[in-house]
């Protein structure tokens, strides 16, 4: 095979094609089909290794806070203290279970796309028709297509009738796209090689052959396979934050630790007690509980967004979306509901408009006035009985000069047949129509069928009673408008005339500038009794009944998802395979792109550098005629400019740019297998709103997290001061490596999952997108730890002290020890807010974080007041003066940052 010429099989004759692949119109033989099936291999897509559950449990374990326990547990082993160790141990297993459990659902794009393949073909083999597992299609053998087929590979057409194919979840193209014979021009991009058909394509109308030149991974899905292959998940900015803060905690924990064993060693103490101290000081320095509590807080999240229509596939995504500064949107099926639906009529010489969506019959029909016109489904015989002569006469030609037929599967309407022809009888169900009773009243006597060439369809019916007939015709204005020589004007026939054709053409023009194709309607009464129907009966002569204006329109809701996007900072960008004109016609519609704009077209792409891509994307925000290679082209000018990127999608053609995006977002409902399992969120509702909602949600779990850190953080840094400032003034040690312990996953936990559930404060849209550099300890965070954690260390020692002048080392201990599980229990409440007062945002807004002090107050109860705490522990029990002095010391630290926040000594800082 010529391979110069095998990438353009759509711009070579057809007999160049055959003799290059060494075959005829009557296909292979069969002996030569097994050759070339050895030769070729399978025409099926690469299989590719996914993660199994061994692997995906070990990768929960990658991560440097993972590390650190890890190596804390060894140290706690190591100094013989297996109590500590063994909870530590069990805070990594949780950890793990929890992560492995969310990411059960394994990577299955490459599975979906081999779903997706066609499981037979009709193939010609010597001639004779067979039928062969799709696997055994090799190149060279002549496809027999008909209607319903699913295409088994890539192939040039050889011959065909009226043969149209559903191209949109590969190309975006939402209409059915007519395939006819013939070469094109090689720069043709993909979605417009009428003379090509594509693997896993569905033939929605006529029949075809076609000869195969590409199978398996060679063919347009299986590049689209291989991009997928090739992409690789980049770790979420959340994982870049962690990780950055594990090193960051790590090196610190690591580096005070062994500050504090030299100084004790200077101080004269001996090697193994500072070696016992040292391990405290790392064990107070490493917040043990935070990867289990980020795992918890995330797990919950997930489970509310999946109350608001959004399935999260991999956990760690849930907070990419609140950090997400550009989303990148299909157009056909995200923004759209990818149904066409007539807009607006022209009939009689009047503009009608219709409201309600997509193949829905719910809706009316309105006149000039904003008045629904026409009567009840069903009324009089399946037609209504109050409707302009004109606007009746269209309707009527729009059910009866069609075959397509809506139903309804579950609570979608459907379309089976042409999405056009539906949504014509949507149109008129909405008037009153109902199409299935009306075509079992009106006969079908003929059918001219709709031909590319011809571009109109005609039927023959009955005209009343008698022996008359009459034929209906529908297609392109300008070839319906040339048969006519009448014109249906309020009630009677007018000869259409210069300027009432220029009226009918101003019309069709405008409907056409709204991105809508315009469809003619037209009829012919024909007095003989000939049941057969002819084209010259029909390309003149005609009176013309109206035109109707339809497109694939915008969700109801898209425009106010896509104004509550910019308004929290996110740039929508619309990419899509459709037409430039109808990509930014509806861009325009839902915000994203302004007046005196145009679409960036697929091939002006290819003459694009990244940073001008970038660019584009920023300042026009559509582009159209698109391929797969061009939406990750695109994505990647984006990332490389530092942008968090979200790419939302339904097809097969948005897999690889859906894996390779930050955060991927497919859609639940009209969305492909292969879309949903590349993709790191599914849209149950496939509604573009749902994303916002989502972006809404990300940002309050990343608060919530940030909340958590901090409440770890002071709580870790006030232990590492007291445990320091004991040793530089000479004290005996005021907690032990246990206590610590308790107090960083006992007490802190009974703490944290509630602050991780916190409510949003305020309108979190209204804030800018977080830099993505953004380090998960900002200023004011640590301006608030350097003002409050000190309060927290002096108060634990001067209490440790003043209980040492009381008793002995164990009093004073368990003195310190509820001391500083006290201070946790008053720093959660200022962990609610760095700004408000828990007043203003309500005392018990956050009715799980009071239960959960409740918890942790029981629980040091037990520690201290029962044998088996004490034995833990080394405690002893406290009178309740004991506990009045230490709760009275402990709210200190509630008390100062109350005032702080009231007299805004931390300054307005970014929150």
């Amino acid at each position: 095979m010529d391979e110069a010429k095998a990438h353009h099989w759509h711009a070579i004759e057809i007999e160049e094609a055959l003799r290059l692949l060494e075959s005829s119109e009557d296909g292979l033989g069969e002996e030569e089909a097994g050759r070339r099936l050895e030769r070729t291999g399978p025409n099926a897509l690469a299989a590719e290794e996914g993660a199994g559950p061994l692997r995906m449990l070990l990768r929960q374990f990658h991560n440097p806070l993972i590390y650190l326990l890890g190596g804390a547990a060894a140290l706690s082993l190591f100094v013989d203290h297996p109590v500590d160790a063994g909870v530590i141990a069990g805070v990594i297993v949780l950890n793990a279970i929890l992560g492995f459990v969310q990411e059960w659902r394994a990577e299955g794009a490459l599975a979906a796309l081999r779903g997706m393949a066609a499981p037979h073909a009709r193939v010609l083999r010597g001639g004779t028709p067979v039928t062969i597992d799709a696997a055994e299609v090799v190149p060279g053998d002549v496809l027999i297509l008909e209607t319903g087929d699913r295409v088994a590979a890539d192939a040039r057409l050889l011959g065909g009738e009226e043969m149209r194919v559903d191209e949109s979840a590969l190309t975006g193209e939402s209409e059915p796209v007519a395939k006819e014979p013939g070469e094109l021009d090689e720069d043709t991009p993909m979605a417009d090689r009428r003379g090509m058909v594509w693997m896993s394509t569905n033939v929605t109308g006529g029949r075809g052959s076609a000869v195969v030149v590409e199978t398996g991974m060679r063919t347009e899905m299986g590049r689209i396979a291989g991009d997928v292959r090739s992409v690789e998940r980049e770790a979420t900015p959340l994982q870049k934050r962690m990780h950055r803060l594990g090193i960051f905690l790590g090196i610190g924990g690591m580096g005070l630790a062994a500050v504090v064993f030299v100084l004790g060693l200077v101080r004269g103490y001996e090697a193994v007690e500072m070696l016992m101290f040292s391990v405290a000081v790392a064990v107070s320095a490493i917040p043990e509980g935070l990867p289990a509590v980020i795992s918890v807080t995330l797990a919950l999240g997930v489970r509310r967004m999946a109350g608001r229509g959004a399935i999260i596939r991999r956990m760690s995504a849930v907070e990419t979306l609140g950090s997400t500064l550009v989303i990148c949107t299909d157009k056909t099926g995200t923004l759209t509901r990818n149904q066409m639906t007539v807009r607006r009529i022209w009939a009689g010489g009047r503009i009608f408009e219709t409201t309600g969506e997509g193949y829905d019959p719910a809706g009316e029909v309105r006149g000039e006035d904003g008045e629904p016109v026409g009567g009840s489904r069903g009324e009089g015989g399946g037609r209504p009985g109050r409707l302009p002569e004109a606007l009746d006469r269209l309707l009527t030609i729009g059910v009866l000069c069609g075959n397509a037929r809506l139903g309804r599967e579950e609570k979608e309407w459907r379309v089976e047949g042409n999405p056009s022809e539906g949504a014509l009888l949507a149109a008129a169900a909405k008037a009153g129509f109902d199409a299935e009773r009306v075509r079992g009243e009106v006969a079908r006597l003929a059918e001219i069928p709709f031909s590319s060439e011809a571009k109109y369809m005609a039927t023959l019916h009955p005209d009343g009673g008698g022996e008359g007939r009459i034929a209906y015709v529908k297609g392109a204005p300008e070839r319906v408008l040339n048969f006519c020589t009448h014109v249906l004007v309020d009630g009677r026939r007018e000869e259409l005339g210069g300027g009432l054709r220029e009226r009918i053409l101003a019309a069709g023009e405008e409907f056409a500038s709204g991105a809508m194709r315009v469809i003619a309607g037209a009829f012919r009464e024909m007095p003989g009794g000939s049941d057969s129907l002819e084209r010259s009966d029909v390309e003149g002569g005609l009176t013309l009944a109206g035109l109707w204006g339809m497109i694939d329109p915008p969700r109801e809701e898209s425009r106010k998802a896509v104004e509550d996007a910019i308004r929290a900072g996110l740039r929508p960008v619309m990419i899509t395979g459709d037409h430039a004109t109808t990509a930014m016609a509806i861009a325009r519609q839902v915000g994203i792109a302004g007046e005196g704009k145009e679409a960036v077209t697929g091939s002006e792409i290819d003459g694009m550098d990244g940073p001008a891509l970038a660019k584009a994307a920023l300042e026009i925000g559509v582009f159209a005629r698109v391929t797969p290679a061009h939406k990750l082209r695109i994505l990647q000018a984006l990332k490389e400019r530092g942008h968090i990127v979200a790419m939302t999608g339904d097809g097969v053609n948005d897999a690889p740019a859906l894996k390779g995006a930050d955060i991927g977002v497919a859609m639940g409902i009209a969305g492909t297998e292969v879309a949903k399992e590349a993709a790191d969120m599914v849209l149950t509702d496939d509604n573009f709103a749902t994303i916002v909602h989502a972006v809404e949600e990300g940002r309050g779990i990343y608060n919530n997290l940030r909340r958590v850190v901090y409440f770890l953080l002071a709580t870790n840094l006030g232990e590492v001061i007291t445990l320091a400032a004991a040793l530089v003034v000479g004290m005996d040690l005021p907690l032990t490596a246990v206590m610590i312990l308790w107090i960083n996953l006992v007490t802190d936990g009974a703490c944290t999952v509630p602050l991780g559930v916190e409510p949003r404060h305020g309108d979190v849209l209204a804030r800018p997108p977080r830099a993505p550099g953004e380090f998960i300890i900002d200023r004011r965070m640590m301006i608030r730890m350097a003002a409050l954690t000190p309060l927290m260390a002096a108060g634990t020692l001067l209490l440790f002290r003043y209980a040492q002048g009381r008793g002995d080392l164990a009093y004073a201990r368990t003195w310190a020890f509820t001391a500083m599980a006290a201070f946790q229990w008053f720093q959660a409440f200022n962990a609610r807010s760095d700004r408000q007062s828990v007043f203003s945002i309500g005392l018990f807004g956050n009715r799980w974080l009071l239960a959960g002090i409740g918890a942790a107050v029981v629980l040091q109860i037990f520690a201290i007041h029962t044998p088996v705490g004490r034995m833990l522990f080394g405690t002893m029990a406290l009178s309740w003066i004991d506990w009045l002095l230490i709760l009275a010391a402990s709210s200190s630290i509630w008390i100062v940052d109350e005032i702080l926040k009231a007299t805004g000594a931390y300054g307005k800082l970014p929150a």
